[in-house]
């Protein structure tokens, strides 16, 4: 029987004489029969095919998660889950010979709570005999472009813990494999490595990249992840499958197939097996000319196949008998039933050097017109609303740790945090946040993330109840970025918590819909806070349609401290004069301490941008734009635009106006310039007091589509700076990759789309930079964008697109819903910083962790009560300028999780781009902190007993691991971008 990976108290406590035991119930892996030592014999002398049955399962696509693994609306697409595990189990048993992989953990761990204790055990002898197994092993298949890192590291680290709970070390999957999302970060490679996976299998990459490296045989390669990390920390050893993930043509047996099944009775007239083994060694034996080593390997199996398995088992097990049966004749082709780990295992064996990659695989196309780079803005609003669940869900970890039990079942009933954890690894999957589902699926992934915030809600007001010691109900208001939130819109006295994730002090506008005129805000110390009212936009009111009726806001400035709250009063004053009316047409200029902002008085539009610290200025002017979508009516290609595809008609985008009507609000709190450039686009320019970034909010929709044009909305900002044809984007949020215009660093690249081919993922931030200036924004969501001409950055905000992009999703991208049925509206906001490009680090690093950790705000009707606790830190000091506290989460009764990154890159910072050393002892004010051991990235193998195959790439010697000591073992040293996680043993102070 399998333990859950929990340490006891003897075992944490033994950290300090070096010694730690694995996870309770684990063997060994040399000592048992999966993984490495399950794998079929080859032939060293032949050329080797391996066969690796496998389905590949969408958490969600065109049909909803649910609908996939019951097999519900078939009408839509022939599937279903649980049925696929139902057969492949009954027919692995069948034959010892062969073998089955699975992926998504999240369908396998439903099937799983239905089977009787008799089929768990047949299914533990599969897995334990390396029969049936577990490959990347995450609660889904993650997209690469619009995936923080954060949630793709929750969500491997909840699926991964289920298989280690169930299967031991013969759950443990040691291969990564996304054959199905299209383009690869290079973060994904780098967690990947961290996480333990000896090699990375994926099927999509660009054609023209495909071309040259099959020519080249370097279709398996080495990939150097990270440019901070020490090699080969972040190597990872890739491999390009040979058909995406299909079986190669001619040899599909699944029953959504077509092609002949072996007919192997001499006696019957259609008798094809020599015509079956001779195709197949031709098959074979093309493969082989493109691949390195005389190891090839063959996906036997696709979308949701194998729901009938024995259609495909009978069929290959002829296979293997009848073409091995030709070597007797000469034949020099041997072929296995094998898994990605047995076939990573002889290229291992081979002992070859690998061409080196240091870039990613973005933008993907597989054709000259067909770029995949629309799905870096499809679905803006989903792709927000992830985000946010991003943030509430790390909130509501840390307040289950902070809060103790009672966080779980208290006041104000039970609560838990699994719901929304679950909810939000969904969320990762690559036709999910990537927003390329059918529009019932969206909103089903949407449903899920709002009820596992309801339940995150019940204990964050259980653990707030307690850190405070105020019983009074909480209020959450999820829709203030329309200004809507009933409590504040009604109440003449209220209480705002404000309850900051982050690991440092954070300062932070919060803006409130009220319908007084003045009101008097009191902070924990009993300090007042200036406040200003403002009148709510036209903008607003029209978005929020008649959810909401506040008339005003209610803007001031917020701190909370290092992973803790503090509480704000607010009173309505009577008998004050309505707020000031604004004035018309753009100031020339408005700034606070650190950054000053014109404008041109005559068209409204921003002119430039200066850092009063640095004295630095830049020109600088935005505006709005959208391309015209591609209708496939096209003499060069019939590809649209869609959900997946971003395809112009032209280079050239249309402006929405040249000039904006504008009205412009100042005071000590805030100062705003509000532009309106048609009724479907508007924007307002915002400085705030002590920020040393310029809000840019925009608010876009319904896009008009009655002139039967789709499009693609973009704002751009155009600048002095001289930026020779390069930019600089994140990856998955982490490290920053240089871009550069119409250039691929690994091929001569043939551009035929200008723009979609200029196109990359900006996950939280991008920026353009030369010598002296450096202008960076940070984004609230994943979007698309590019640098299409010197001094420019340009961001894809919205699409509305009026055709199918061929690509299976069969809808056009036309979202609409009942409060906005001509067309969804989305809000957002890019924030600006202007520094020298040698600090700039300093300043969008925490930016962008702000805007990813936003604070939650809580709200409670009428005073406060007298004992209430009004202010509290979860630190007993904020962490160093470049830790960020990635991940804090109850285990299980006795421990937590904890994650400590180093948020710089070695080359970003002469401050902190530095070793930090952290005392685990001295982090927390309300746990003490017992025992601790190190865990790799997905904290399912012990940091020392992880080991991973190691590879030497071409032209280098082969990299040897490197290990630090830290100072002492509560002292924990980290790296530029290094990662490191913990389970502590802790007891409530």
């Amino acid at each position: 029987m399998a333990v859950a990976l929990q340490l006891p108290a003897a075992a944490l406590l033994l950290v300090f004489s070096g010694v730690l035991s694995f996870p309770v119930g684990q063997e060994k892996r040399d000592s048992v029969g999966c993984g490495y030592q399950s794998c079929h014999g080859t032939k060293p002398t032949m050329l080797n095919v391996h066969l690796v049955p496998h389905t590949h399962d969408d958490v969600g696509w065109l049909k909803t998660v649910d609908q996939y693994f019951y097999g519900d609306r078939n009408d839509i697409q022939h599937a279903g889950v649980q049925y696929i595990l139902d057969s492949v189990v009954d027919q692995l048993v069948k034959n010892p010979d062969r073998r089955f992989i699975y992926v998504e953990t999240g369908f396998f761990y439903r099937w799983w709570k239905q089977q009787s204790p008799s089929m768990q055990q047949t299914v533990k002898q599969l897995v334990n005999e390396g029969r049936l197994e577990f490959v990347n092993g995450g609660w889904c298949m993650s997209d690469e472009a619009t995936t923080h890192y954060s949630a793709v590291i929750d969500q491997m680290t909840i699926g991964l813990r289920f298989l280690n709970e169930t299967f031991g070390i013969c759950g443990c999957p040691r291969v990564a494999w996304h054959i199905d999302p299209f383009g690869h970060a290079r973060e994904h490679a780098s967690i990947f490595a961290q996480m333990g996976y000896d090699g990375f299998f994926f099927g999509r990459l660009d054609y023209q990249d495909r071309n040259r490296r099959m020519k080249a045989k370097e279709q398996e390669l080495l990939w150097r992840a990270s440019d901070s990390l020490t090699p080969p920390m972040a190597d990872l050893f890739t491999g390009i499958l040979p058909n995406g993930y299909n079986p190669p043509t001619g040899f599909c047996w699944d029953q959504l197939c077509s092609d002949d099944p072996i007919r192997d009775d001499p006696d019957l007239e259609d008798y094809n097996v020599d015509d079956v083994v001779q195709r197949f060694l031709r098959a074979a034996k093309s493969q082989a000319l493109v691949y390195k080593t005389n190891h090839i390997i063959m996906t036997m199996g696709s979308d949701f196949q194998y729901e009938n398995a024995n259609l495909w088992y009978k069929n290959l097990d002829k296979l293997i008998r009848y073409v091995n049966a030709q070597q007797a004749n000469g034949s020099n082709v041997n072929v296995l039933y094998s898994t990605p780990s047995c076939y990573l295992q002889e290229l291992h064996r081979a002992n070859l050097t690998w061409s080196l990659k240091t870039d990613d695989f973005f933008p993907y196309a597989d054709n000259s017109h067909n770029f995949w780079t629309g799905y870096f803005t499809s679905r803006p609003a989903l792709k927000r609303y992830e985000r946010i669940s991003n943030s509430n869900l790390q909130s509501c970890n840390q307040l289950e740790v902070l809060g103790g039990p009672i966080s779980r079942k208290g006041l104000f009933g039970q609560g838990d945090s699994e719901t929304l954890r679950k909810a939000m690894a969904v969320a990762q999957h690559h036709d999910a946040v990537s927003g390329t589902e059918k529009q019932h699926v969206a909103n089903d992934y949407a449903q899920r993330l709002a009820k596992g915030w309801q339940h995150c809600q019940v204990l964050v007001s259980n653990s707030l109840a307690s850190l405070t010691g105020s019983s009074a109900e909480r209020i959450y208001c999820d829709n203030l970025n329309v200004s809507v939130c009933p409590l504040t819109e009604s109440s003449k006295k209220f209480s705002v918590s404000v309850y900051n994730p982050l690991g440092r002090t954070v300062t932070w506008p919060v803006r409130l819909p009220v319908n007084g005129t003045a009101y008097s805000v009191i902070d924990a110390q009993g300090n007042s806070v200036e406040s200003q009212v403002l009148p709510l936009s036209g903008a607003t009111r029209e978005v929020r349609r008649n959810r909401g009726f506040a008339v005003n806001e209610l803007v001031f400035q917020v701190q909370a401290p290092p992973l803790g709250y503090s509480t704000y009063s607010v009173s309505l004053l009577q008998d004050q004069p309505s707020p000031p009316l604004p004035q018309h047409g753009a100031p020339t200029v408005i700034q606070n301490k650190f950054l000053q902002v014109t404008f041109d008085p005559d068209t409204g539009l921003l002119t430039g941008l200066s850092n009063l610290e640095t004295k630095q200025t830049i020109k600088l002017t935005q505006n709005f734009y959208w391309y015209n979508a591609s209708d496939g009516n096209s003499y060069e290609s019939q590809q649209t635009s869609g959900a997946y595809i971003f395809r112009p008609n032209s280079s050239t985008p249309f402006m929405v106006n040249s000039k904006a009507k504008v009205e412009r609000f100042q005071n000590t709190v805030v100062q705003e310039v509000r532009q309106w450039f048609a009724p479907w686009v508007s924007q307002v320019v915002r400085l705030y007091a002590d920020s040393k970034a310029v809000e840019l909010e925009w608010t876009v929709g319904p896009v008009p589509v009655n002139d039967g044009q789709g499009k693609e909305v973009i704002t751009r900002l155009d600048t002095s700076i001289k930026t020779a044809e390069l930019f600089y984007t994140d990856s998955n949020g982490r490290e920053v990759l240089q871009r550069r215009k119409d250039f691929r660093p690994t091929w001569k690249l043939k551009q035929t789309e200008p723009i979609a081919g200029n196109y990359y993922p900006i996950n939280s931030r991008a920026f353009i930079k030369d010598d002296v200036d450096q202008l960076t924004v940070v984004t609230d969501r994943s979007q698309g964008g590019g640098s299409i001409y010197n001094g420019s950055l340009e961001i894809m905000l919205h699409r509305r697109l009026l055709y199918d992009d061929y690509r299976g999703v069969g809808e056009a991208l036309d979202e609409r819903s009942e409060i906005f049925p001509d067309g969804l509206v989305v809000r957002g906001r890019l924030l600006l910083s202007l520094e020298r490009p040698a600090v700039a680090a300093d300043t969008h690093r925490p930016l962008a962790q702000e805007v990813v950790s936003q604070p939650l705000l809580s709200f409670t009707d009428g005073g406060l009560s007298q004992n209430a606790a009004l202010e509290f830190s979860g630190l007993q000091a904020s962490l160093p300028p470049a830790v960020h506290l990635l991940t804090l989460s109850q285990w299980d009764e006795e421990s937590v999780l904890l994650r400590l990154e180093h948020q710089f890159q070695s080359w970003e910072s002469k401050v902190n781009s530095q070793p930090v050393t952290v005392n685990l002892q001295k982090l927390f004010s309300t746990l003490d902190v017992l025992g601790v051991s190190e865990l790799n990235l997905s904290a399912n193998q012990w940091k020392e007993e992880m080991s991973r195959f190691d590879w030497t790439p071409e032209k280098e010697e082969k990299p040897l691991l490197k290990t630090f000591e830290d100072p002492s073992v509560w002292e924990v040293t980290l790296r530029p971008m290094e990662m490191r996680t913990f389970l502590l043993r802790v007891t409530l102070k």
